[in-house]
């Protein structure tokens, strides 16, 4: 008898061990009950006391934590992000393609110290970028493109080493783009970043010789459509993982640096709708271009240049870039789409 008590003992302790690990952090059910009462459109199926055991849709946890909140593209409609930064364990979150959130992003954010991935891209996101997400020290992913955020690019975000990707386009950011000093980080501390999406919006100033070093890791750098002056710096040409540039419709001045012809993986450049001025750049030693845009600017004078039939291209646009004399047969390649 003593023994079927002790089972029955065992038995009752292990189902309440599992009960209890069924149910999801209190602080995280305060924060998603809160999202349900005040957030429209959003899932159906968060129904119960118990997101994480009920499995909620678009939620996932890790010890009755929850550590992923994707919501994207379902019509949310909100003017706030709600106590999300309470989420104290969450390392992914994706509110992406939801016009209808039309809120401001707190300084609170810095709260989620555990985020790997911030996904806000094509909502209505509103203010500032907040400093403070300079502190997610863990980020890796930070997409806030297709918003209207206003303000400049926080120098801090120059703190998230782990950065892999930053797309900051499609806003509305105005000022230059940061770099680093003796008092303040910039985007050039951001050596594992393999992206620096920038396009669209309204920078300006000088894109400064310390932006770029060979120690990055980029293979994308787009910054075209915004208000950026002065040369094109020669440091750009240090960074052999490159595979697209992107420097066109801003108003940058001066020759085209020759080192950019060491970089032998880039496969697009474009650099039109420039002031760029002095000889046509030699392309020769970009080994793997294909599509290739100057058009637009204020070179000298010049003959086809030889790199037009000795590379890879399938688009050649030269338009208004002062070329003269006899298009060599050779141009009109197979591979060939656009000229």
């Amino acid at each position: 008898m003593d023994f079927r008590i002790r089972l029955w003992v065992v038995i009752i302790i292990c189902s309440q061990i599992m009960l209890i690990a069924a149910v999801t952090d209190p602080n995280d059910v305060a924060v998603l009950n809160a999202l349900k009462s005040s957030w429209k459109n959003l899932p159906r199926k968060w129904k119960g006391s118990d997101p994480c055991g009920r499995k909620w849709e678009g939620i996932n946890c890790t010890n009755s934590c929850v550590t992923t909140l994707i919501l994207a593209g379902i019509g949310v409609r909100t003017n706030s992000i709600g106590d999300i930064p309470s989420l104290s364990m969450l390392q992914y979150l994706d509110l992406s393609n939801n016009k209808g959130i039309r809120a401001v992003l707190p300084p609170t954010i810095q709260n989620l110290k555990n985020l790997t991935t911030l996904i806000l891209v094509g909502c209505s996101f509103r203010g500032p970028i907040p400093d403070s997400v300079g502190s997610l020290k863990q980020l890796v992913f930070l997409g806030l493109n297709n918003n209207s955020f206003i303000g400049s690019i926080p120098p801090s975000i120059g703190n998230l080493s782990n950065l892999s990707w930053l797309d900051l386009s499609q806003n509305q950011l105005t000022g230059s783009i940061p770099v680093s000093n003796a008092t303040s980080p910039g985007l050039d501390n951001l050596l594992k970043a393999k992206h620096f999406h920038l396009a669209n919006n309204r920078l300006s100033g000088l894109i400064l010789p310390k932006l770029f070093n060979s120690n990055m890791s980029l293979i994308h750098v787009i910054v075209n459509n915004n208000q950026l002056s002065g040369l094109i710096p020669s440091t750009i040409g240090t960074i052999k993982s490159l595979e697209v540039i992107r420097l066109d419709s801003n108003s940058l001045t001066g020759t085209v640096p020759q080192n950019l012809s060491d970089l032998k993986s880039v496969t697009e450049l474009y650099l039109s709708n420039n002031k760029l001025s002095g000889p046509v750049p030699n392309l020769l030693g970009m080994s793997s271009l294909f599509y290739v845009d100057l058009s637009n600017n204020s070179f000298d004078k010049s003959d086809i240049p030889t790199w037009f039939t000795r590379l890879p291209l399938n688009t050649i646009l030269m338009e208004n870039t002062q070329l003269q004399g006899e298009i060599p047969s050779d141009v009109f390649h197979p591979q060939l789409e656009s000229l």
